[in-house]
C-alpha cells in the first residue's frame, strides 16, 4: 500500500533531480552564451577579407549603384562563399552603413589635407577631389547612394545625412573664412553656398557620366566657383578642347591624391 510519507520522498527526490539539472542546463547556456558573444566581439572586422569586401562593394556602388548588386556578386569576385561575406557582415544593411562609414572617414582626410591658406585654392582643391573619382568612371559614394535615397535602409539613410551634414559644414567654415578675408564674394549665408555647391557638383558628374563628357563637369564646376571667386578664377587651368580631350584632360588637370 502507497503511504503518504512515501509520496513525499518520491516527490523531494525528484525536486532535488530538477534543481540539478536546471543548475547544470543554466550553467550549460550561460557558457554557450558568452562563448558565442567572446567570438562576435573578436570577429576580425579589421582582416584582410574584411577590406577586400569594402573594397569590392565600394567600387560596385560606385559604378552600379548600392541596388545594382548582391552579394552573389562580391562573392564571385572575391571567391568567397557568401557565408563567408555573411560573417563578416551580416546584412546588406550592415554592409552599407560600413561602406558610408569607411569612405566618410577618408573624404574626412582628404578635406584636410586640402586645406590651404588661399580659401581659393582650398576650393579648387576640393572641386578636383570630385574630378578624380569621375576619370576613373566612379561617381561620389554617397552622391550614387543619396538617388537610391528611398530604397535604403534606415541605418544607411542616417549615415548617409551624416556625411553631408559634415561635409557642408567644412565648406561653409571654410567659405566665411574666405568671405572675411576678402578672397570670396558671395550673398547669403555660407551654408546655403555650401549647400549650392555640394548639390551642383554631385549632380554635375551625375550628367557627365551619362553623357561621357568629363568636360559637363568641369564647365559647371567652372561656373559655380565663379559666382564665390570672381569670374576671372581659373579651375585647374581650363582648357576650351576639354570636350573633345575628355578624360584625359581630366585626368592631367587632378593632381589631389584620389580617395582610395
Amino acid at each position: 500500500m502507497f503511504r503518504p510519507m512515501d509520496l513525499l520522498l518520491v516527490f523531494a527526490s525528484t525536486s532535488q533531480l530538477i534543481g540539478e539539472i536546471y543548475q547544470l542546463v543554466g550553467q550549460n547556456a550561460s557558457y554557450w552564451y558568452n562563448r558565442a558573444m567572446t567570438r562576435a566581439s573578436e570577429r576580425p572586422r579589421g582582416s584582410e577579407t574584411a577590406t577586400r569586401i569594402l573594397e569590392v562593394a565600394e567600387r560596385l556602388a560606385q559604378t552600379r549603384g548600392f541596388n545594382g548588386f548582391s552579394y552573389a556578386d562580391i562573392a564571385a569576385e572575391l571567391n568567397l562563399t557568401k557565408a563567408s561575406l555573411h560573417y563578416h557582415f551580416a546584412t546588406k544593411a550592415e554592409l552599407g552603413c560600413a561602406l558610408i562609414a569607411s569612405y566618410s572617414k577618408r573624404f574626412d582626410a582628404a578635406l584636410a589635407q586640402i586645406d590651404a591658406a588661399n580659401p581659393q585654392d582650398t576650393l579648387r582643391r576640393y572641386v578636383q577631389l570630385y574630378e578624380n573619382m569621375l576619370v576613373r568612371d566612379r561617381m561620389c559614394l554617397c552622391g550614387m547612394l543619396a538617388a537610391e535615397y528611398s530604397t535604403l535602409p534606415q541605418a544607411m539613410r542616417s549615415e548617409l545625412r551624416g556625411f553631408f551634414d559634415k561635409n557642408e559644414s567644412w565648406l561653409a567654415n571654410n567659405l566665411e573664412r574666405g568671405r572675411k578675408a576678402g578672397a570670396l564674394r558671395f550673398d547669403g549665408s555660407a551654408l546655403e553656398i555650401a549647400r549650392m555647391l555640394t548639390a551642383g557638383l554631385e549632380g554635375a558628374m551625375l550628367l557627365a557620366r551619362s553623357y561621357e563628357e568629363p568636360s559637363r563637369f568641369h564647365a559647371t564646376a567652372k561656373r559655380l566657383l565663379a559666382d564665390v571667386c570672381g569670374s576671372r578664377y581659373p579651375v585647374s587651368g581650363a582648357r576650351r578642347s576639354d570636350r573633345r580631350a575628355g578624360r584625359s584632360a581630366l585626368s592631367k588637370r587632378a593632381q589631389v591624391t584620389p580617395l582610395r
